[in-house]
C-alpha cells in the first residue's frame, strides 16, 4: 500500500472523522455491508460495480486497520474470506445516514444522475 512520505497531521476530529470513513469506496462499503451484514470478496465486488480489485483490496485494507471491518478467514479449499462490519464500523452508519438525507435532498435537485448504489443507501436509510 502507498506511504506517504509525509505523516498526515489531524488536527479536529471532524478530519479524523472524514478520514476514516471518507473517499469514494469507503461509505458505499460500509453502506453495502450495513444492508447484507455479511460478504465475500467477490459479492461486494459485483456490489460496487465499476470498482478495481487493486482499489477494493486496498480500500478493504483500510477499513481493515481502521476497526471499521472485521475480517474472518476459515481454513477450507478454497479459501473462504467474509467481511462484515464491526461494531466501530455499525456506529458509522447513523453518521452517514444523516450525510445521506442532507445531501440526497440537493443532489436530486442538482442532479438527474443517481447511481444505484446511492438508491440503495436511500433505501437503507429511510
Amino acid at each position: 500500500m502507498y506511504e506517504p512520505k509525509l505523516k498526515k497531521e489531524i488536527r479536529c476530529p471532524l478530519e479524523y472523522g472524514l478520514d476514516i470513513f471518507g473517499g469514494k469506496w469507503k461509505p458505499r462499503i460500509i453502506c453495502v455491508l450495513a444492508e447484507k451484514k455479511c460478504l465475500r470478496y467477490n459479492e461486494i465486488r459485483r456490489e460496487m460495480t465499476n470498482i478495481t480489485d487493486t482499489v477494493l483490496a486496498a480500500t478493504l485494507k483500510e477499513l481493515l486497520a481502521d476497526d471499521i471491518l472485521d475480517r474472518k478467514q476459515y481454513n477450507e479449499i478454497p479459501l473462504r474470506v467474509e467481511y462484515s462490519l464491526t461494531n466501530k464500523g455499525v456506529s458509522v452508519i447513523p453518521i452517514l445516514k444523516s450525510i445521506c438525507q442532507w445531501s440526497g435532498a440537493y443532489h436530486r435537485s442538482d442532479s438527474e444522475h443517481v447511481l444505484s448504489q446511492c438508491q440503495k443507501c436511500d433505501y437503507i436509510f429511510r
